[in-house]
């Protein structure tokens, strides 16, 4: 079952909510600027996630010749990025023709447990038939790692059309405490305005020094998808969805597209539903 609700933009726009699967007890969801996609389970939402992944990056190579995806790491969406490789309705990305960019990573060696790329590249790249040229690390140990990725960006994307420079496809996910990529609380790059990758210093995290995609590069995107999974999100998004929080405080609240697409992919637990001992939902 899937039923449509309205749900308004930052513009005033109404677009419709996607849910699937929910009866007349789910709780209300948070009213999120952009399309709501939710699902019971994260299985659920992974699968309806990783298809219209595929249509999008379809529809970029057929229109522009070639697809350039940004993907975040840590375990939220290391299952989605599995259900790519496994899955054979999923198996048809066209990896050929993509670019795939790492929107943050951790200032460590590429072979480090910790590391973004070293869980895309064991789940993805060595699986896919992607050419190794059109696969983008970040060399996070380089003090001008940052320097030398925007650069990339810009050589690389400069081959497109004018006004098709920009990442067709941004996968975020949000910390408890409402961080993105690696753009935390009250941390410097969250005032950025024109440079599109920046080192962060997060006291918080783990390790502390960073490299992450700035909100003039992640804003610029075709399509912007953030996938929140897990009661413990549900509280923040709470947060988000009443308006008041400033990126400062909540960079989350910062990604706000220019012309592109925001689409928020929710399963029950972060919507505030409570899992039952038998697995079911409440």
């Amino acid at each position: 079952m899937m039923l449509d609700m309205p749900n308004r933009d930052q513009s005033g726009e109404v677009r419709p909510r996607d849910i699937y699967g929910i009866d007349d007890e789910f709780p209300t969801p948070p009213e999120l600027p952009g399309r709501i996609v939710i699902a019971p389970r994260a299985d659920e939402l992974i699968d309806k996630l990783a298809m219209e992944l595929v249509l999008h990056a379809e529809t970029c190579v057929r229109e522009f010749g070639d697809f350039h995806l940004a993907l975040s790491g840590g375990s939220t969406p290391e299952p989605l990025y599995r259900r790519l490789m496994y899955d054979p309705d999923f198996r048809k990305l066209p990896w050929r023709r993509t670019h795939l960019w790492i929107v943050d990573e951790r200032c460590v060696p590429l072979d480090d447990e910790r590391s973004n790329y070293r869980m895309i590249r064991e789940t993805i790249v060595e699986h896919a038939d992607i050419p190794r040229e059109q696969v983008h690390p970040m060399s996070a140990e380089d003090p001008r790692a940052d320097l030398a990725y925007e650069k990339e960006l810009r050589e690389t994307l400069g081959w497109r059309e004018r006004g098709q420079d920009r990442l067709d496809y941004v996968l975020l996910g949000m910390g408890v405490d409402g961080h993105t990529a690696s753009l935390f609380p009250r941390t410097e790059p969250l005032r950025e305005r024109e440079r599109l990758v920046r080192l962060n210093f997060a006291e918080d995290a783990e390790p502390h020094e960073r490299i992450t995609m700035t909100f003039p590069m992640i804003n610029t995107a075709r399509f912007i998808a953030v996938l929140v999974t897990g009661e413990k999100k549900a509280p923040t998004l709470e947060r988000v969805a009443a308006g008041d929080a400033t990126e400062e405080e909540l960079p989350i609240c910062g990604v706000r597209p220019r012309e592109g697409q925001l689409v928020w992919y929710l399963d029950g637990a972060a919507c505030g539903e409570t899992p039952r001992s038998d697995g079911t939902a409440t």
